[in-house]
């Protein structure tokens, strides 16, 4: 695959007589961040599960490295298993344990490591799904909305970690998602699916780190509100006004998500 990680070509899925994914090309380079967004129904988690090999193609090829993990909107936890062992499980060799508190210590969780999942807020379950995801090294990382079901403080903190991970592992991520500034302030690409095509793919070539009130920001989210087909929200850039922060200093802003 030379440079790429991922490389799909007429990628075909059918259920029946639905048409789920229709002749899909797909090329993510070695290290790239790229978002998939698109309507619900459109063919975003079932190009996902196929990339991850949990789903078969009808027809097509799929190029992708054997070194893939998921996390889920779902932590998807063991509930009998401490937040270390549920990182641990599966992982080889005698330094297991350590390798599992040094995956939860990057993630911010060095003081729940004996945890069980119950105990767990929704972001540190949503850290520790990640940790188990980066202690085994892979090069592809497949995230299937894993901040939508967070609160709006606790999502723009793990927007801060996964790409801080991001950085230091310098893996390829395909992010799937239905929140256009998400995509924006995580992605170097956005791309858009629907009807099981992809019909629109997007440079998101703003300066790190980012946020709303970057210069290009709004045109970049009218520009794939477009793409998606978004007719039925006034496009235009906000009035300014004081940002209001939260009681930790930090300031929170509105996203637009597709139903």
């Amino acid at each position: 695959m030379n440079d790429q990680t991922v490389n799909v070509c007429g990628l075909t899925r059918r259920f029946g007589n639905t048409l789920a994914l229709d002749h899909v090309d797909l090329a993510i380079e070695s290290g790239e961040f790229v978002a998939l967004l698109g309507r619900s129904g459109s063919g975003k988690s079932t190009l996902l599960r196929t990339l991850a090999g949990l789903d078969a193609p009808t027809a097509g090829s799929v190029q992708v490295p054997n070194e893939r993990m998921v996390v889920f909107q779902e932590p998807r936890l063991l509930p009998w298993k401490t937040a270390a062992q549920n990182v641990a499980l599966g992982l080889k060799g005698s330094d297991a344990k350590e390798q599992a508190r040094a995956a939860l210590v990057e993630v911010g969780l060095e003081h729940r490591l004996d945890a069980y999942p119950g105990t767990l807020s929704g972001g540190e379950a949503q850290r520790t799904a990640l940790a188990r995801a980066l202690v085994r090294d892979p090069k592809l990382l497949l995230l299937d909305e894993p901040f939508a079901a967070l609160d709006a403080l606790t999502r723009m903190r793990m927007h801060v970690l996964i790409e801080s991970l991001w950085k230091r592992h310098r893996l390829s991520v395909l992010l799937i998602t239905h929140d256009v500034d998400e995509a924006i302030l995580l992605a170097d690409r956005a791309l858009v699916i629907d009807r099981g095509r992809l019909v629109a793919s997007i440079a998101i070539d703003l300066p790190r780190p980012r946020d709303l009130s970057q210069p290009g920001f709004f045109a970049l989210r009218k520009q794939l509100l477009t793409a998606i087909g978004v007719t039925d929200v006034e496009l235009r850039e906000p009035a300014a006004k004081e940002p209001q922060a939260a009681s930790d200093g930090t300031v929170a802003a509105d996203s637009i998500v597709m139903a």
